[in-house]
């Protein structure tokens, strides 16, 4: 087997079910794609919009696996969000009512439903997007009430350190953001987590991520 299958085959038993993985393919090519989607990764995730439309926007590989879920997982600038929504399932960086409004009329132009994440600045890096934690509660009520959107849960990037109790303490914080706003029944839907990449994702799982965004370690 290849080091994408092997790779993939150990990643999803160390797992063990306890979140989805969202296959990072940034810098990679639909041959090394298709391996993993060959091994039954069905949720792949890209960080900019010309490189959806490169890779997948023949539709070919949806054609090909059922079931396929596009995310995007990078910033989005609002002029590129109506070919986002085209060419996406699931926008999983929405940082601003104003980019959620835009995603919403899109859609609406489209005639589809798109779901997305409030990003989450919990660290409050200034080189981060994000809402600060404090405007989620009022965008997410904002949001819910947008047509042609699902809003299903908020994500974050935690800062790229070695200290692993500060990493845990931003996924908590992402946690018990998600645990305080999902008290309102309006805000039932916000309930998943996406947070943990390929150096940190163990630890987001301790602290109940049920999506990891991972690469590096799938393509190694």
């Amino acid at each position: 087997m290849s080091n994408i299958s092997v790779n993939y085959a150990k990643l999803m038993e160390e797992i063990g079910g306890r979140a989805s993985l969202v296959c990072v393919t940034k810098l990679h090519e639909v041959p090394e794609i298709e391996e993993l989607l060959a091994c039954g990764a069905r949720i792949l995730g890209e960080n900019r919009v010309e490189e959806v439309e490169r890779k997948f926007g023949d539709g070919e590989l949806k054609k090909r696996y059922p079931g396929l879920e596009m995310h995007l997982i990078g910033h989005l600038q609002s002029r590129k969000a109506k070919k986002a929504v085209e060419l996406c399932d699931c926008i999983d960086s929405v940082d601003s009512l104003e980019l959620a409004e835009k995603v919403s009329r899109c859609a609406t132009e489209l005639g589809k439903t798109v779901r997305i994440m409030l990003e989450v600045n919990v660290s409050g890096e200034e080189q981060k997007y994000g809402l600060a934690p404090e405007d989620v509660p009022a965008v997410a009520k904002a949001a819910v009430k947008l047509p042609n959107l699902e809003l299903y849960g908020l994500m974050c990037m935690a800062p790229f350190i070695e200290d692993e109790e500060l990493i845990r303490g931003v996924f908590g914080g992402l946690r018990k953001l998600r645990d305080e706003i999902t008290k309102d029944p309006a805000l039932k839907c916000c309930a998943k987590l996406s947070m943990g990449m390929s150096h940190d994702y163990r630890l987001a799982l301790l602290e109940g991520s049920d999506l990891l965004r991972i690469g590096s370690k799938l393509f190694a």
